[in-house]
């Protein structure tokens, strides 16, 4: 069955959830190609908590002066240093106090000032972030190296304004039984019965799916404008595999690019998705190179999935909704449920 109202819509249970799962678990923050060089960062905001991102490591954005929030601009290089605009206390790259003006009393040391650390880790490319004092290791699927994302490069990013409870988009993004009736450009182009699902894990789950009727990749019409990408076998040209990593990152790996979605919760009933395309450098290099007939088609297909997002959750939000079956096909859903509960 599917889980009580109240997941979606008690303003309690979301605060609990956001604990649990966006300061308990490990967290997708972006791509590393954001902070390529030295000094470059990347402002994260998760739930209110501002997270400076650098090639150093990850800092909570609160000088340990006076508590002042340092950093505004989302993202750019800091010229070998962090400083607060308040009263000047400096920090390296790697958090450690440097400079803390009128504070040469006895008994003050600087080593005892450093930026609080957020736990860090890469993978192919993406940055996850961890807040909690103790965490396990980062589990990620580990079929992927083929596609080589960390050589992908972002080439598209547009944010949408949900206005639904973040679960309810993992559940649509885990299930194509609405693909007939809600995508018909999608359901031309692969078999909505015919996914390859691995068995639930804690922390991601997913599958592959093939194509149809002479489609190559996901686009406007399936033609495939760019070169597959260079690692892929002759089975893996004919697949795109869509995966959720809890809590936050949906991915999916195309035979000729990689689209992300990036879930941040802002309310019980609202959620801000970041949708980003990335293609081979080498292919954006091209004369001529253009991804619209892939854009447009995730764009149209986003948005057909955020609308029927927001009438569930003004469906689940009446009196009348009780929880309803789920069908044998969409066992991914209930395991997802199970972790929630």
């Amino acid at each position: 069955m599917t889980l009580p109202a109240k997941y979606y819509t008690d303003p309690e249970i979301f605060r609990s959830e956001m604990e649990r799962f966006y300061f308990g678990r490990w967290i997708y923050a972006g791509r590393t190609e954001r902070i390529a060089q030295p000094g470059d960062y990347f402002l994260c905001d998760v739930a209110g908590e501002s997270v400076i991102v650098t090639r150093e490591g990850a800092f909570y954005n609160v000088c340990r002066h006076r508590g002042t929030r340092m950093c505004t601009v989302p993202e750019g290089t800091f010229e070998g240093r962090i400083r607060c605009p308040y009263h000047g206390w400096t920090y390296g790259l790697d958090g450690s106090l440097i400079s803390a003006p009128n504070m040469g009393e006895e008994g003050f040391s600087r080593f005892d000032y450093p930026l609080h650390r957020v736990a860090c880790e890469i993978w192919d490319g993406h940055v996850f972030l961890n807040f909690a004092a103790e965490r396990q290791p980062l589990d990620v699927p580990d079929k992927f190296s083929a596609w080589n994302m960390g050589e992908l490069k972002s080439h598209r990013r547009i944010v949408y304004d949900v206005k639904a409870n973040w679960k309810l988009i993992i559940l649509n993004y885990n299930e194509c039984l609405h693909c007939p009736v809600l995508h018909p450009l999608l359901n031309r182009l692969t078999d909505y019965l015919g996914a390859d699902n691995q068995t639930p894990t804690p922390n991601f789950v997913g599958g592959s799916m093939g194509f149809r009727d002479g489609a190559e990749t996901m686009s406007i019409d399936g033609v495939r404008r760019r070169e597959y990408l260079p690692g892929l076998n002759a089975e893996q040209r004919k697949m795109v595999c869509y995966y959720a990593i809890y809590p936050n990152l949906l991915l999916s790996l195309h035979p000729d690019y990689m689209m992300t979605h990036t879930l941040w919760p802002k309310a019980v009933d609202r959620t801000e998705v970041v949708c980003e395309w990335h293609f081979h450098p080498r292919e954006m290099a091209q004369p001529g190179f253009q991804a619209d007939d892939a854009i447009d088609f995730w764009d149209q297909t986003n948005q057909e999935d955020w609308a029927v997002s927001e009438l569930s959750q003004l469906g689940i939000s009446s009196r009348a909704y009780t929880p309803g079956p789920y069908s044998k096909r969409e066992a991914l859903l209930h395991a997802f449920d199970r972790i929630v509960e």
